[in-house]
């Protein structure tokens, strides 16, 4: 059995920021997470995506952010189970929670925070009749290492913020980048918009809207697709390309989770955002993209907001007869549990009645 103060459900940036504000409470932490590596999405799905709403960090790789979020924590020595999925949790009597992954591995703890971000995932795939024929043939439905684009002509379809951000950082890796959508107007950031529009206009990316991807041919391997546009007079538009890249999101599923007995709003966790972010379930919190309330914006850092307010709480469910004060915070080095100056950056000056 192991054993921690607060069991964590998703090991992604928000589960390990959560990491570093329980370690300067001194609580002790413990990570289940059905990838084999730490970094949830940012590791599997996108390590080489540009994220640009990071304080002090003008843009940084999702790989990146993550390896310097196991930096900040690494002197709080938290507990990892990779690989696995956290299947059940059980309530006992001394208000304690067992939560139990598919492969039988029992953690103990008297707090859970879930932040598992969107669950369980998989891609939205555009109704293209022999689409799967061409999958890892060139119709890739996440981006891992835009290296493999390099000098390739590419055609992205999608009108949210990962469309627009891979089409404007591959404007420089590819030798042609177009992007496809069905409407004139993109979801996306204004800024990633203007950045898009005015890439186009210099002929870095090749703009198609109120347009749609309906075909893709090739013998052995994707060589070329056909984009259809709404406007009727425009008729159809052959595109040669080595790469169809659908990114219209992905299809959230919490699995296990979304039968623990949690109230559920549109494959959401509601929590109680107006004092802890803690679930209809006393001791259960849902922080970061798993979560929901009136006001969410699924961002990374709203995840870190969650994770900071919610670990005062936790603070005091598992140490009902001390107050933490938070006091400030200085340019001094963080304690690791074994009373030692470990190296990072920061230090918060703690009173604990």
């Amino acid at each position: 059995m192991i054993q921690t103060d607060i069991l964590i459900i998703g090991a992604g940036p928000t589960g390990l920021f959560t990491v570093f504000e329980a370690g300067l409470l001194k609580l002790k932490t413990h990570l289940i997470d059905a990838l084999p590596q730490p970094g949830g999405q940012c590791s599997e799905i996108y390590p080489k995506k540009p994220i640009y709403d990071i304080p002090a960090y003008p843009e940084i790789l999702a790989g990146d952010l993550v390896d310097r979020l196991m930096e900040q924590i690494k002197p709080f020595e938290p507990g990892f189970t990779l690989g696995e999925r956290a299947e059940t949790l059980e309530k006992q009597e001394d208000g304690s929670f067992i939560v139990t992954t598919n492969k039988g591995t029992k953690h103990q703890a008297p707090v859970v925070v879930i932040a598992g971000g969107l669950g369980s995932f998989e891609p939205r795939k555009p109704q293209i009749p022999n689409i799967a024929d061409y999958e890892d043939n060139g119709v890739v439905y996440m981006i891992k290492d835009p290296e493999v684009y390099r000098d390739k002509k590419v055609v992205i379809a999608g009108g949210g913020d990962s469309a627009l951000d891979w089409a404007i950082y591959l404007a420089d890796v590819a030798s042609e980048v177009a992007l496809v959508h069905r409407r004139n107007e993109f979801r996306g950031a204004l800024d990633s918009v203007e950045k898009a529009s005015e890439l186009a206009k210099l002929g870095k990316i090749q703009l198609y809207t109120e347009a749609e991807v309906k075909e893709i041919h090739g013998e052995n391997e994707l060589k070329a697709v056909v984009i259809k546009h709404n406007d009727e007079a425009k008729g159809q538009t052959y595109v040669e390309t080595d790469y169809f890249i659908p990114l219209f999101g992905l299809s959230p599923k919490l699995g296990p989770i979304g039968n623990w007995g949690l109230e559920i709003e549109k494959n959401a966790i509601k929590v109680n955002n107006a004092k802890d972010y803690q679930t209809n379930i006393p001791g259960v919190f849902a922080i970061g993209d798993v979560n929901t309330y009136e006001g969410k914006l699924k961002l990374i850092l709203s995840g870190f907001h969650e994770a900071a307010v919610m670990c005062q709480y936790a603070y005091q469910i598992i140490n009902p007869d001390k107050r933490f004060v938070m006091k400030y915070t200085t340019v001094g080095g963080v304690q690791g549990f074994d009373g030692t100056k470990k190296e990072a950056k920061k230090e918060v000056v703690q009173s604990i009645v």
